[in-house]
């Protein structure tokens, strides 16, 4: 009875700590940092950094933050968008990354009719990014903006909750985007493999 015992705690033990290990060999912070970022998206990375925001390893670092109310929680409908279900990434933003959003989004329905845009990813931690990969190998394996907290995607093919090419409302997205940039706000990126533009908020 006894070695039954035994084997019993031995492998609840061993699965406990495979598990464990599983999730700290998610990614290797030292190769991540490694990857460097090319020309286009440096300057995205750059003013992530003007935060004072730590790069986010995993939930433990977004609650940190949001409990200090440095990365409230993003509405996830509001004014001129509606953030789609979020799989691998968490609603929540520095301040004034998402007050932009919550700008961008105004703007974009007040001269659309009240038209909407689609929020696709926002917030992702080391951890989430790790977790993306393994179902989308386009997903950067180096550090991301995502990572500080201060970008977000938005799609260029779903508008008002559906998924269709609309090229007049991309037109006025991009209209939009290119105003606040205009602006010193934001840097954006069309992204074609994600269908969807990666904004990043300044430290205006």
């Amino acid at each position: 009875m006894k070695g039954y015992i035994f084997a019993f705690l031995f492998l609840n033990i061993n699965f406990y700590f495979s598990q464990k290990n599983k999730s700290l060999d998610c990614y290797d912070l030292k190769k991540v940092l490694e990857v460097e970022a090319t020309p286009l998206y440096q300057p995205h990375l750059d003013a992530s950094k003007k935060f004072n925001i730590k790069l986010l390893k995993d939930s433990k670092d977004v609650t940190k933050y949001n409990n200090k109310g440095k990365m409230p929680k993003v509405k996830m409908t509001a004014k001129g968008y509606k953030v789609q279900k979020l799989d691998y990434s968490r609603p929540y933003l520095v301040s004034k990354a998402k007050t932009t959003l919550e700008k961008i989004g105004s703007k974009f329905s007040k001269d659309n009719k009240g038209a909407t845009i689609t929020v696709t990813s926002i917030t992702r931690t080391l951890e989430d990014q790790c977790k993306l990969r393994k179902v989308n190998k386009n997903a950067s394996l180096g550090i991301s903006s995502h990572n500080y907290g201060n970008s977000f995607d938005i799609s260029y093919v779903r508008f008002n909750g559906k998924l269709e090419h609309n090229t007049k409302l991309d037109a006025a997205l991009l209209k939009v985007l290119k105003y606040y940039e205009s602006l010193g706000r934001i840097y954006f990126i069309k992204e074609k493999q994600q269908s969807c533009y990666h904004v990043t908020v300044r430290n205006y």
